[in-house]
């Protein structure tokens, strides 16, 4: 079963026959009436509130032409540039998020979720890092063709399955993966990266009306184009069978439309940055609106109302945070933060609303199993080999670069200060490395066979999230707080959102669709929160957000790693043990039960093992992203689906890929360090889109 929305167009309603002709007028009259009237509200607010003194009465007098020097030139130099900002900004990608939703069939689907706003920031950062002129419209050129980039290796990816949640995880993980690459070089570029870590969240605030006048017809184009397709859209919701039977060419449709939905999201990027998620939730509440409004259903009504809802939510965001923090503190927080708040609240909305599958059904192709090989145990021998010779290298090598006789100097307490220095500060962070590959690997292994799941990775799912937000808060508010604490928030926070995503998942039978968005929108949430945190309590300090949010071991000591080293020692010997638990849950829910296993008890105990493992791992590195994914499935394909022999082949697995990203951020850009996170994201990455690949071949097949 697959995931897809009603389509608003289906039965009798849709027959523009059936349609009354005054009452369809009326009642889009009326929506649009209301959305200009609330967005006329919401500008009029977000024009008196600021650091300057401007009240509605000025604003009037400003109206009416009798303000005033002081409060016209703070009106058209700071207040509408802004006002005028959200207006383009959400109309464009309010747009461009419907018409990417009408093309794939996919309510998720969204400038955000298929990653054309990643792809658009990461080709404007290369632009500022590398030095490549910043004129406009060389930036439009720049974003359109980054975001159409990102788009097309999306589609790639999701093959034909539109309507799944594998086209949402692809867009998702393609974006990771370019953001890494976008924060890897502002902190290779500090210097010209200056700024860009806050608009990467997308802000409102300009310089003039410079650069919305530029876009304004960009954008009316591309609207244009996109209403004359309109008919063609509509016919195209209902299937690909039903348009080309009335010889529209569906291909050339999708193509065209794709192109200038880019063109529009590349032009919003342009001008704020990307903003998360307006593609998403505006043209989704608009076409919930359609069944209760005649004629909504219709593209050339439903694409520019979807637009001023877009106007609405950026105002309304812009306008709350503000009232919220004031005018001073609300300065340096992006807009696109509490956007993606919203954003992350739609994807779990959206995740009860629709159908959903399970992994065990015939119809999913991301199977648990593997094929396994003849020699499990020479397997890991070889593979704690590779690891052992890693950690000598990890240590050797560096901004400085030692021979294996200074590390056996140093382990005999025999080396010089240069050497003891250097390798006292090493060699923590590769024991970090390599347990917190430990810990990650193994949580993402029994979480993925509890939940017979195999996109279950801690990252993916929020558990890694809602333990960063945990980290952040100690070191926001108590700084001074110690190492035991951080992990005590960590796993305090871990657990919030373990119970939240496994929570709301469990009611649905742990359906694999279902568990995904909700944990996409739980890790959205979390890093939403944690850039809060940052901005609204120490806004010249992103360097922390950096940390938790990209992962890192600079700065371990050994007593960063007594918590790490407690909950392995706990926590792996019992996920080790319940090895059986594992098989069997694994393969469905009734198994278990005859065997006289209680699933919801097994279940508990070792997804409460695996939370606290991805918490501790979070508070001695941060964030990091794929170990948890790409080390159980390359297991299952090395040894098979027996959690005895998947649990110490994913462990060592964990390990390499974590301590191999730790040297690799250490040596590549020396004495520039690069996180563990970002370099993990960067070599796990492409196991997981060939592993997405293979089941879009298995589903074709």
């Amino acid at each position: 079963m697959t995931l897809t929305a009603e389509p608003a167009t289906e039965g009798p309603s849709a027959s523009p026959g059936q349609d009354d002709g005054r009452r369809l007028t009326w009642s889009l009259a009326l929506v649009v009436t209301g959305l200009l009237a609330l967005i006329v509200v919401l500008a009029a607010i977000n024009v008196v509130q600021g650091t300057a003194a401007v009240g509605l009465g000025d604003l009037w007098a400003w109206v009416t032409g009798s303000a005033d020097q002081q409060v016209s030139a703070v009106v058209v130099d700071s207040r509408l540039p802004r006002v005028a900002a959200a207006l383009v900004v959400g109309i464009a990608l309010g747009a461009a998020g419907c018409v990417l939703q009408s093309i794939s069939r996919n309510v998720l689907a969204s400038p955000d979720t298929l990653a054309v706003n990643a792809g658009a920031f990461l080709a404007l950062t290369v632009a500022a890092t590398v030095g490549l002129p910043g004129l406009i419209f060389g930036d439009l050129v720049l974003a359109f063709v980054g975001g159409l980039a990102a788009a097309g290796v999306v589609f790639l990816l999701a093959g034909t399955d539109y309507g799944t949640v594998r086209l949402v995880l692809a867009g998702t993980v393609v974006a990771m993966v370019l953001m890494s690459l976008a924060t890897t070089l502002i902190i290779l570029n500090p210097i010209e990266g200056q700024g860009l870590q806050a608009w990467e969240s997308g802000m409102l605030s300009q310089n003039g009306l410079g650069g919305v006048r530029a876009m304004v017809p960009v954008i009316a184009a591309g609207l244009l184009v996109v209403l004359l397709y309109g008919r063609r859209l509509d016919v195209m919701v209902l299937g690909d069978d039903a348009a080309r039977s009335v010889g529209i060419p569906v291909r050339q449709t999708q193509l065209i439309v794709l192109v200038i939905a880019v063109v529009l999201s590349a032009a919003a990027v342009t001008v704020t940055g990307p903003i998360g998620f307006i593609g998403l939730a505006a043209p989704a509440l608009t076409r919930l609106a359609a069944p209760h409004v005649p004629g909504l259903h219709r593209h050339r009504a439903l694409i520019p109302v979807s637009g001023l809802a877009g106007v609405a939510i950026v105002l309304g965001a812009d306008v709350l945070i503000r009232a919220l923090l004031g005018a001073q503190r609300a300065v340096e927080v992006p807009t696109g933060v509490v956007t993606s708040l919203l954003g992350a609240v739609v994807l779990v909305w959206f995740a009860f609303r629709l159908r959903a599958s399970r992994l065990d059904d015939a119809s999913n192709a991301l199977d648990v199993r593997g094929v396994g090989t003849k020699h499990p145990i020479a397997l890991m021998v070889v593979l704690a080999l590779v690891l052992f010779a890693l950690v000598i290298a990890a240590v050797l090598v560096g901004d400085r670069v030692f021979l294996l006789g200074d590390f056996m100097n140093w382990a005999t307490g025999q080396a010089g200060p240069i050497v003891s220095n250097v390798m006292g500060a090493r060699v923590p962070r590769v024991l970090a490395a390599l347990l917190a590959g430990v810990a990650l690997a193994i949580a993402g292994t029994a979480i993925q066979a509890v939940t017979r799941n195999p996109l279950a990775d801690p990252t993916i799912i929020g558990v890694a999230g809602g333990a960063s937000v945990g980290a952040v808060v100690i070191v926001t508010f108590v700084p001074m707080a110690s190492f035991w604490v951080l992990a005590g928030a960590s796993g305090v926070g871990a657990l919030i959102a373990a119970a939240i995503v496994f929570g709301l998942a469990a009611k649905g039978g742990f359906a694999t669709d279902r568990l995904v968005l909700i944990g996409v929108g739980v890790s959205f949430a979390s890093e939403a929160l944690v850039k809060l945190m940052i901005v609204t309590t120490d806004p010249w300090n992103a360097t922390k957000a950096l940390t938790w949010l990209a992962g890192s071991t600079y700065g371990r000591s050994y007593e960063h790693l007594v918590p790490l080293m407690i909950a392995l020692v706990v926590l792996v010997p019992a996920i080790v043990c319940g090895y059986r638990y594992m098989d069997l849950l694994s393969v469905d829910e009734d198994t278990p039960r005859v065997l006289g296993v209680r699933p919801a008890r097994a279940r508990f105990a070792l997804l409460g093992c695996a939370v606290l493992l991805t918490a501790t791992a979070v508070a001695a590195i941060g964030l990091v992203g794929f170990v948890g994914l790409v080390a159980p499935h390359a297991a299952r394909s090395l040894v098979g689906r027996r959690h005895k022999l998947v649990i110490p082949v994913a462990a060592l697995l964990g390990a390499i890929l974590l301590v191999l990203a730790d040297m690799l951020g250490r040596t590549v850009a020396a004495p520039t360090q690069l996180s563990a996170g970002l370099l993990a994201a960067l070599v796990g990455a492409p196991y997981f889109f060939w592993l997405l690949h293979r089941s879009r071949r298995t589903t074709a097949g």
